[in-house]
């Protein structure tokens, strides 16, 4: 009898934790899943499994640029993290050019590295926390190729980015804070602090591997084990808003676009 009642026990308890489990997707997996959604739909979606403001970025981060004849601005992607820290070094100042570029080199290559490069990969989304960094420019037209070349969809980030006209015009999602713009190189401002460890962006907590889907709204990152329930309910406002949208176009003789067919 005791027996039993152990196992009855022990069973009851197991029951909620089987419940929390969540199913564990691949990256493609997710990526299909939000494929096409709007900010606005996860973020109805969050509401609805309990995560009310938990994950819409302050809207100081938004789009550097917008396309809303293709809406190539529209990204989302799975989150790979970094850091950069200011830094406290004393630097010597002026140096002789050839002492410079070896001090420049040096400092890029020991203390203000892009390791986290190594964790990009097709449908990453790169995000730099660089907050109180001062005004540099941690992220240019150069190097934010070279991460699209390696799968990066886009880029967020609480400031540091410069060249942004050759960044718009080479059509890279980037979504940051527009009053904290950086301009110097990373050499003598700040170093890099953390590869793929939690973040905070515009508000938001960030962890390497949740999901970022980001448009003309803004930003907003969806915890990584809530991902398919989220995409599902978003996935169902989508459609019933594409549905009641075409038949307005229809009624005021609107030719149809992308925005209204459902998926």
């Amino acid at each position: 009898m005791k027996n039993k009642l152990y196992h009855l026990i022990a069973f009851l308890f197991l029951i909620p934790v089987v419940g929390l489990a969540q199913e564990k997707l691949t990256d493609e997996q997710i990526l299909k899943l939000y494929d096409g959604l709007r900010v606005a739909d996860v973020s109805d979606g969050m509401d609805m499994v309990g995560l009310r403001d938990a994950g819409l970025m302050d809207q100081r981060i938004e789009a550097l640029w917008k396309d809303t004849d293709d809406m190539k601005h529209l990204v989302c992607g799975i989150a790979v993290t970094a850091r950069y820290i200011p830094t406290n070094r004393i630097v010597k100042n002026p140096m002789p050019k050839e002492e410079f570029q070896k001090w420049e080199g040096d400092w890029y290559s020991k203390l203000s590295t892009e390791a986290y490069l190594d964790h990009v990969k097709p449908g990453s989304i790169v995000v730099l926390d660089v907050q109180g960094d001062g005004d540099t420019g941690s992220v240019g037209s150069n190097n934010s190729l070279a991460w699209v070349a390696k799968g990066a969809r886009g880029i967020i980030s609480n400031g540091g980015i410069r060249d942004t006209d050759e960044i718009i015009k080479q059509r890279i999602p980037v979504y940051m804070d527009h009053m904290n713009r950086g301009r110097g190189i990373r050499p003598g401002r700040n170093e890099l602090e953390s590869v793929n460890k939690p973040v905070t962006i515009g508000g938001v907590l960030i962890r390497p591997g949740d999901v970022v889907v980001a448009d003309g709204d803004g930003v907003v990152v969806v915890p990584r084990e809530h991902a398919k329930p989220v995409a599902e309910f978003a996935l169902e406002i989508l459609n019933n808003d594409k549905k009641g949208r075409k038949a307005l176009y229809e009624k005021l003789g609107m030719p149809l676009d992308k925005t209204v067919e459902i998926k």
